[in-house]
């Protein structure tokens, strides 16, 4: 038995597997003509910008994104609450002087 199949944008899916690209798409039977119908996905490539590292913490960073400061600590537990306490505090002050200092060095 043999399948037609109609190819919707059959010249730039042909370049694409020409080049050697996979191309994804649906597969499926159009309702107003009862072709079986292929039309490729309009996939476009992620442009996502990575953080921009501001300071290492001894168990941790400071980060800067485009729209946030991204501050992350990790401590063990079995260090005792009072300990993890003092670190927490410690490495969040270290963290605003960080970011108190990056931003007297944007500004000159």
């Amino acid at each position: 038995m043999r399948k037609f199949i109609f190819i919707i944008n059959a010249i730039e899916l042909l370049q694409l597997l020409m080049s050697g690209k996979c191309v994804q798409g649906v597969l499926y039977i159009d309702k107003n003509t009862g072709l079986l119908t292929f039309r490729a996905y309009n996939r476009k490539p992620r442009n996502q910008v990575s953080d921009k590292l501001i300071h290492q913490l001894e168990m941790g960073w400071v980060k800067e994104s485009a729209e946030k400061y991204k501050l992350f600590i990790s401590v063990y537990k079995k260090l005792g609450l009072a300990r993890i306490l003092s670190i927490l505090d410690r490495e969040t002050k270290e963290a605003k002087n960080a970011l108190f200092d990056k931003e007297l060095i944007d500004s000159i």
